[in-house]
C-alpha cells in the first residue's frame, strides 16, 4: 500500500487568518439562516450567501497557496506529488 502525498499547514499566522475568515463565514451563514427564518427578501439573503461563499473560497485559496509555498520551500522527497495534489485541489475550487 503506497502512502498518498499529503501536506499539513504549519504557518501559524496563515492558520490564524484562515480560522478567523472561516469563523466570520460561520457567523454570516448563521445570519443567512436567521434571515430565512425571519422571511427577509431574497436580495438580502443572496447578498449574504455570496459573502459566505467568498469567505470560504478565500480561506481555501489561502490554505492551498500557503501549502504550495511551504512544499516548494521544504523540498521534500514527495514535494512534486504533493504539489500536483494541491494543484488539483486548487483547480477544484475554480
Amino acid at each position: 500500500m503506497t502512502k498518498k502525498p499529503t501536506h499539513v499547514l504549519r504557518d501559524e499566522e496563515q492558520i490564524d487568518a484562515i480560522a478567523k475568515r472561516l469563523k466570520r463565514a460561520h457567523g454570516q451563514l448563521a445570519a443567512v439562516i436567521r434571515m430565512l427564518d425571519e422571511g427577509r427578501n431574497c436580495d438580502e439573503i443572496v447578498t449574504q450567501m455570496s459573502a459566505v461563499s467568498k469567505a470560504v473560497n478565500t480561506a481555501a485559496f489561502t490554505l492551498l497557496s500557503t501549502s504550495l509555498r511551504e512544499c516548494i520551500v521544504e523540498d521534500k522527497k514527495n514535494s512534486k506529488e504533493v504539489q500536483e495534489k494541491l494543484q488539483k485541489l486548487f483547480l477544484s475550487l475554480a
